[in-house]
């Protein structure tokens, strides 16, 4: 009797776990930002690019051994994260900034015409949700799609159907991804705002900060985390959104904050160009990486390293504990620059991003190892000219002797 109790849990766990694991419900992957997925042990990870023919602004979505990545002309392309080739596509018809999530087969991405649903396994279209455009990064809680709208609605829909089952309208324009704990919906506005609604549809608090914002909230140990634009981050009292403190970052803080629970730690970047790790518990600045230009992705962390891209043009893997640099990848090669604003995500030690280039790249984060640059060949051929035009240059003024 024990023996066939036990192969029969030994089977739901194999049947179970596996559905579970591959499961992508919101942006970065889940309250805490943390953008990181296990590998499955047969899996490779290798270094490749490739080229999305459109600048990347979203953050990619990791489902079994595939990448979703969206451009901002609205093309969705499924890369398997092995070899770095395109399984298929599709044309969402609209331009977006959001980014897609994946439950069960089934991917939802808001665009500028509102909000669609994909079946993955067919590649056809579920349904599509009409209204104003969606920045905001679906969430999937208990069956339902949450997200904001451009038209000052909160959204809730029905993931089978798209049929709406929630509709709260607040003020101002809700690019903000939601996040959603234990019933409670939380979503900041360009109105200044950060709210707590009841998936019963009522209105628990709303908290006022100085500017618009667009950073998405986390949740980490009974406490609302977020950035705003007026330079600040805030730490809410979950239950009813009182201060529990803010640090001033010293400009527009657009990225949203990853956080580590077993640390408690927080870590987000800002327009100063700074990644801040900040202890969840007071407030304190633990340390500062400064990089030199505006960090608006949102970190990933695996391990003991965090990682982020910045306008610059480079990625950075830094330690969390200490905020040293482990190492940096410049994917133009300097000449040709572009602003990664697209956050990474990590599966198994594949750390992948986009860039503005409209290229993703795929790095080994353990071995340090990066895919050869594509720009390399661009950057030796403006060399080249640069040395034959400095030597004819040369030429000419001893000519004239």
């Amino acid at each position: 009797m024990y023996k066939k109790l036990f192969i029969g849990i030994l089977i739901c766990l194999l049947v179970i776990s596996p559905i579970a694991a591959a499961n992508w419900n919101s942006f970065a992957g889940g309250v805490d930002h943390n953008a990181f997925r296990e590998e499955s042990s047969d899996f490779v990870t290798n270094l490749w690019t490739f080229n999305m023919e459109s600048p990347i602004h979203s953050s990619p979505a990791v489902y079994k051994d595939f990448i979703y990545v969206v451009s901002t002309q609205g093309i969705l392309k499924v890369i398997n994260m092995e070899t770095g080739e395109k399984d298929w596509d599709f044309d969402l018809e609209s331009n977006t900034n959001s980014s897609p999530i994946i439950n069960s087969n089934k991917l939802f991405i808001g665009t500028e015409d509102g909000i669609k649903a994909i079946n993955i396994n067919n590649h056809n279209e579920i349904w599509d949700y009409d209204c104003d455009d969606v920045e905001s990064t679906p969430f999937l809680y208990k069956d339902t799609i949450y997200f904001g709208s451009d038209d000052g609605h909160l959204y809730g829909l029905d993931k089978d159907n798209g049929k709406v089952v929630f509709n709260k309208k607040l003020d101002g324009e809700l690019k903000s991804s939601p996040i959603v704990v234990d019933d409670t919906i939380y979503i900041g506005s360009t109105n200044c705002k950060l709210y707590s609604i009841g998936t019963d549809k009522d209105k628990n608090w709303e908290f006022t900060t100085g500017d618009e914002i667009l950073s998405s909230p986390s949740f980490i140990n009974d406490t609302i985390v977020f950035g705003s634009n007026d330079g600040n981050i805030y730490c809410l009292n979950e239950s009813d959104g009182a201060l529990n403190w803010k640090v001033d970052l010293n400009n527009k803080v657009l990225s949203s904050p990853t956080v580590d629970n077993h640390d408690n730690n927080i870590f987000i970047g800002s327009d100063e160009g700074n990644l801040t790790c900040i202890d969840n518990r007071d407030g304190t600045i633990k340390w500062s990486h400064s990089v030199g230009g505006k960090i608006q992705s949102t970190p990933a962390i695996k391990d003991n390293l965090v990682v982020f891209g910045s306008d610059n043009g480079n990625l950075y893997v830094l330690n969390k504990y200490t905020g040293s640099e482990e190492f940096t990848y410049n994917p133009g090669t300097i000449l040709f620059n572009s602003a990664i604003n697209s956050s990474p995500v990590i599966n198994g030690n594949s750390l992948i991003f986009g860039d503005d280039s409209g290229n993703v790249y795929s790095l080994n984060i353990d071995k340090h190892e990066v895919p050869g640059s594509t720009q390399m060949y661009f950057s030796i051929s403006v060399l080249i000219i640069i040395v034959i035009v400095a030597l004819v240059i040369v030429h000419k003024v001893k000519g004239r002797k």
